[in-house]
């Protein structure tokens, strides 16, 4: 992670030159210092080699694809992702979740937004390595869930569950008050710092990593509205998950 200050180093990783090279104009023009690649070999090198603080990432490259280059870069260190995708795929975006990329975007979409999103990504990592420094009071148990603020880790019946750093945030919004209902909208706005509701489809696909690997009963939908995380019948222990501030994720 860059020092406060410091300049963002932002990788782009696309195979169409016009395309990379307006992301890395536009991003320039932002104050990021850029790189780009073009295939995924290459991706995987320049990553190992200069460290950016954020990888922008196309799902189809020459070589191996962004899937691989995710996972890769990401057992290398941790860096948040945004994939960019032609097709409107939901089993791509998934699969893009899956393997640890935060966000995606699918073509066409407008520079302002990937800039704006590319902002959020890097604010939420700030953000979750200050918490990881931070003591926080106990955990948060709904059933046989449970949630480790200090170190940002779940178990969910008894097993340990890898959640990446947006499912992690996305599960404490929800754990903050059990069984209320919580609009697309304040959950983009709370843990994407996002305001659009073009965005809202990004977080229906993060729900749905989410709830495969903490089980789909565990999160309700609420259809036209939102969702609500489950808790066990009879459940009165809400005094844990609601000590959190209100606008700390």
């Amino acid at each position: 992670m860059t020092t406060p200050g410091a300049q963002r180093r932002v990788l782009v990783v696309e195979d169409d030159p016009t395309i990379v090279e307006a992301i890395a104009a536009r991003l320039r023009a932002e104050g990021f210092l850029v790189q780009t690649a073009a295939d995924g070999p290459a991706a995987v090198e320049t990553a190992a080699a200069w460290h950016p603080d954020l990888l922008i990432l196309d799902v189809m490259l020459p070589g191996f694809d962004g899937l691989e280059v995710c996972r890769r870069v990401q057992a290398q260190r941790p860096v948040p992702v945004l994939m960019l995708t032609a097709r409107d795929d939901e089993t791509d975006m998934l699969v893009g979740l899956g393997v640890g990329a935060d966000d995606y975007m699918t073509k066409p979409f407008s520079m302002r937004e990937l800039v704006a999103r590319s902002h959020v990504l890097l604010r939420r990592i700030e953000r979750a390595a200050v918490a990881a420094t931070t003591p926080r009071p106990g955990s948060v148990r709904l059933g046989d869930l449970e949630i480790d603020r200090t170190q940002r880790r779940v178990r969910a019946a008894g097993k340990d569950i890898h959640l990446t750093p947006t499912e992690f945030d996305l599960l404490m919004c929800l754990a903050r008050s059990p069984r209320a209902v919580l609009t697309r909208e304040q959950l983009l706005a709370e843990v994407w710092d996002w305001a659009d509701a073009s965005g809202t489809r990004t977080v229906d696909s993060h729900v749905k990593a989410l709830r495969r690997k903490i089980g789909a009963e565990r999160i309700r939908t609420v259809h036209g509205v939102g969702y609500a995380l489950e808790t066990p019948p009879g459940f009165a222990g809400e005094t844990a998950a609601r000590s959190q501030a209100p606008n700390e994720v």
